[in-house]
């Protein structure tokens, strides 16, 4: 036991504190959601039917699917861009998909490569693109998720106000949707851009995100 908490120390511990403030967030939800109840005359509601409702749906999706654009454009991005001197980007000259002596496939597979590489074909092809495929999937998931608890929260306020309903395109193409999006999509470029650039100037001794203190600024990979 003490060997799987240290080799997954990492997962287990962000894991951890996902749950405590998604559950952080349903009790600040709740709250929140039932003082806007109180100072329109109507029942304050339970957890329960809090946590399942469009109002939290939309605010946990909405989040969901910013991160997971940022990870799909970041790992696709990252072939291609270089940011000089950043741990983010790989060095000046190494742009693209790479060789397959780089890459480890093809001839230059081995006997502990994964099964989908030994396999050979399509299979690599597949794999090769997989972790920009599940983080582009994901993306797609919650953002559709959002647009459903979203157009459902909006139509339960439209309703409430004697306003219209609208359709699924109708919010697609409303300012609540893209308000909703778009504060979120641009604080995740800020903070990619952001960890680009200061990477290149700051350091964090031990992380793996920083290169080696005394690496010089124009160092490009994390090996410095």
């Amino acid at each position: 036991m003490r060997r799987f908490l240290r080799d997954n120390a990492l997962s287990l511990v962000f894991g951890l504190l996902f749950l405590l403030s998604l559950a952080g967030q349903a009790l600040a939800g709740l709250a929140d959601y039932n003082d806007g109840r109180l100072s329109h005359a109507a029942e304050p509601v339970g957890l329960f039917d809090y946590v399942t409702s469009a109002t939290f749906a939309v605010d946990v999706a909405e989040n969901w699917q910013s991160e997971y654009l940022q990870f799909f454009l970041y790992v696709f991005a990252t072939v291609w861009l270089l940011q000089r001197g950043s741990p983010e980007s790989k060095p000046a000259g190494r742009a693209g998909l790479e060789t397959d002596e780089e890459q480890q496939v093809g001839q230059h597979k081995t006997a502990d490569s994964p099964k989908w590489v030994r396999a050979g074909g399509w299979r690599t092809g597949l794999f090769s693109v997989s972790l920009g495929l599940v983080m582009l999937g994901l993306f797609l998931l919650s953002w559709l998720a959002q647009s459903v608890a979203g157009m459902s929260a909006y139509n339960a306020e439209q309703l409430a106000e004697f306003g219209d309903p609208v359709s699924w395109f109708g919010y697609l193409a409303s300012s609540d949707f893209w308000n909703r999006t778009l504060q979120n999509w641009q604080s995740e470029f800020l903070a990619i851009g952001s960890m680009a650039v200061f990477s290149v100037y700051l350091r964090q001794r031990g992380s793996p995100e920083s290169k080696p203190v005394g690496a010089p600024h124009q160092a490009t990979d994390e090996s410095g």
